[in-house]
């Protein structure tokens, strides 16, 4: 892990997860553990509306957790009912978290490079649409990051399952004085929890 990343990781593996959210995530836990147990490949694609705060947010956390419980063969994706772009204050909690990101070019909607390991394939983000061709589209888990993707789409084609694992939007806080506060909790909410769904993985 990066240096910086280890010692923020340190924070996130401090958080209490309640009982009441350790029940929303054991659906998550049991479906990967099944892989596991299987040897077979997990994919994951969190899946929000714009694909811009949130479902990036599950991405990486996921796939770093996954890497720092030694975990293998964990493939994480993100993507959205529409695509806008990933959120800059997003690039920024995670780039504060210890992150390294380099944005890979200037468009609408950026394409950038996360980094948690100088020697781990980087992360690549950007918004897309859930079935776009960059995103698996069979044998992978699709976990619901918000109520309103959750609701406006019923059926995820391509799924073995569909999980609802929801988080409040950090856009509340935009344009307020308490953006990066809340940014920050929301990366550590998620964090705390992806990194609780690895830890219970044996393999």
């Amino acid at each position: 892990m990066n240096p910086k990343l280890s010692v923020y990781i340190e924070e996130v593996l401090s958080q209490k997860i309640s009982e009441e959210r350790k029940k929303v995530l054991q659906p998550l836990i049991d479906f990967i553990q099944e892989k596991v147990k299987n040897q077979e490949s997990v994919n994951i694609n969190f899946i929000c509306t714009h694909n811009s705060r949130r479902s990036h947010l599950a991405q990486i956390w996921a796939q770093t957790a996954s890497d720092y419980f030694k975990i293998s063969n964990i493939y994480c994706y993100s993507g959205g009912t529409e695509a806008t772009a990933l959120f800059p204050k997003v690039a920024d909690t995670l780039i504060n978290s210890g992150f390294n990101i380099w944005k890979l070019n200037e468009s609408e909607n950026p394409i950038y490079s996360i980094k948690y390991s100088q020697n781990a394939l980087p992360i690549i983000g950007f918004s897309k649409k859930y079935d776009d061709a960059f995103n698996p589209d069979t044998d992978f888990v699709a976990v619901m990051t918000c109520s309103q993707a959750d609701g406006g789409c019923p059926f995820i084609g391509g799924a073995e399952r569909r999980i609802v694992i929801t988080y409040e939007d950090p856009k509340i806080s935009d344009d307020t004085p308490k953006q990066q506060e809340i940014y920050k909790e929301r990366s550590l909410e998620i964090g705390a929890e992806m990194f609780y769904v690895f830890s219970k993985i044996s393999c």
